[in-house]
């Protein structure tokens, strides 16, 4: 409609009216030559800047995989989401059996010591029907002073996933000494603690696992070593407490554990996952906020978890086709009173044991069978923190 006085319109076809015609007509001027080389070179300098800088992610120094800094290197590039979905597809693509048996059985502990060494109770085969020969039997693989510093154990994570073996190991704190040690480039920055375990670092080492999410996920974990807080630490976020003696603590922060002078380092990951011996209720119903967002909390792939029981015994469990329920159910059963989940994704989850050797740098084993994490990982510089 156009005006046809102050007091009315009239109708006109857009088909005739030659101002309108002509408008439509327009098209966008196209790119000069000029223009179009500009928006080619742009392309062309955007895919190599993302090249170069995948080539460098790849080529960083550290034992981990490629597969691993592609995801690194994903989320540090605001592709997170891309990273989360593709790892979820994968998941359903490949989900593991729920039938069957461990091959080979339940395997005595490579570098069990031979020896009459006090051991914990067995633990109760979370299986269905009698547990298999071997299954939850506590074995010695570090001792100090004539006594079982390091203990390991093997059982299958429930009774559907039976072709599965997870790892349980508990560190006797009156025996061996606790160290938070930084990543490259979690939390990155100059430190006293080493990144690896070359020379020196590797003599008397006992045992090694892994630390917890990126101090970039979306569940903000706080992180606090060396009198330094990289994270601010969250209240009644899941806390792993290392004191200047070296014995560790779970709880929930500002209210079963706090900041105080002997204090040398704190690792937030999550919700606590234990707390008074019970596993936390929403193992199966919390969202992101309480178990992150990568695959889900019901997902059964590779996770790991840390607590300690009444005594100050700390408990270590890593290992495939664990649930959060799963995991908080094998540490509760190890007599863990509050835990926590660490790391999640076969590359990194890890538990590694090692014994001295005459020369050359300590021996490890890994924890599980199906540990894809390998000892050397930790004789050079690794891009993620570790205990």
């Amino acid at each position: 409609q156009v005006p046809l006085s102050p007091r009315g319109y009239r109708c006109i076809s857009m088909d005739t009216h030659p101002r309108i015609l002509a408008s439509l007509r327009r098209r966008p001027r196209p790119l000069s030559s000029n223009g179009r080389r500009a928006v080619l070179l742009l392309v062309v300098a955007l895919a190599l800047l993302a090249g170069l800088s995948v080539t460098d992610a790849l080529r960083a120094p550290g034992g981990d995989g490629g597969p691993a800094k592609l995801a690194e290197w994903g989320r540090d590039h605001g592709l997170g989401g891309a990273v989360t979905w593709l790892e979820a597809r994968q998941y359903e693509a490949d989900k593991p059996p729920t039938v069957g048996r461990p091959e080979g059985g339940v395997p005595v502990a490579a570098g069990a010591v031979t020896g009459s060494y006090r051991t914990a109770p067995p633990l109760s085969t979370l299986a269905s029907g009698a547990a298999l020969p071997g299954e939850g039997r506590w074995q010695a693989v570090v001792t100090s002073d004539g006594r079982a510093a390091v203990q390991v154990a093997t059982l299958r994570p429930d009774d559907q996933h039976t072709s599965f073996l997870v790892g349980v190991m508990r560190l006797d704190p009156s025996l061996v000494r606790g160290e938070l040690h930084p990543g490259t480039r979690e939390p990155a920055g100059q430190w006293r603690a080493s990144t690896s375990l070359s020379g020196s670092e590797g003599v008397g080492i006992a045992a090694v696992f892994n630390g917890g999410f990126r101090l970039n996920d979306p569940s903000h974990n706080g992180y606090y070593s060396e009198g330094r807080t990289v994270r601010p630490l969250v209240d009644g976020a899941a806390s792993l407490v290392l004191h200047t003696d070296g014995t560790a603590d779970v709880g929930a922060w500002n209210r079963e554990v706090r900041m105080t002078p002997d204090v040398a380092s704190v690792r937030q990951n999550l919700q606590p996952l234990v707390d008074g011996g019970q596993v936390n209720p929403t193992c199966a119903t919390g969202g992101t906020r309480e178990w992150g967002s990568t695959v889900g909390q019901a997902a059964y792939i590779h996770r790991s978890g840390f607590g300690v029981t009444a005594t100050g015994i700390e408990v270590y469990v890593g290992g495939p086709a664990l649930s959060v329920c799963t995991l908080g159910r094998i540490l509760a059963d190890a007599g863990v009173v509050r835990g926590m989940e660490l790391d999640i994704n076969p590359n990194w989850v890890s538990g590694t044991y090692f014994h001295d050797q005459a020369k050359g740098p300590a021996r490890g084993y890994r924890l599980f069978p199906a540990e894809k994490v390998a000892p050397q990982h930790y004789f050079v510089p690794s891009s993620r923190d570790w205990y």
